[in-house]
């Protein structure tokens, strides 16, 4: 059974670091490029499957979308 999750990937000075958003538990991948952090999280997606369930990774109410925004705040 294969599912899809949304992914968020960031890149810091010293790598990427990548997470699924809107399930339970801490799921997290790195790597030193975009796609070696993308498939070490799918990797920890699938351990923690695996080692728990499906059930853990249930999203109600499921995330219809994702979006990345940035906003200026005065101090």
């Amino acid at each position: 059974m294969k599912k899809q999750y949304k992914i968020i990937v960031e890149k810091h000075p010293d790598g990427y670091v990548a997470y699924p958003i809107g399930v339970r538990g801490i799921i997290v991948g790195q790597g030193d490029t975009y796609e070696e952090a993308l498939a070490d999280v799918k990797s920890a997606i699938k351990f923690h499957i695996e080692s728990f369930g499906h059930e853990v990774l249930e999203i109600d109410p499921p995330v219809l979308q994702a979006v990345v925004a940035e906003a200026g705040v005065e101090s």
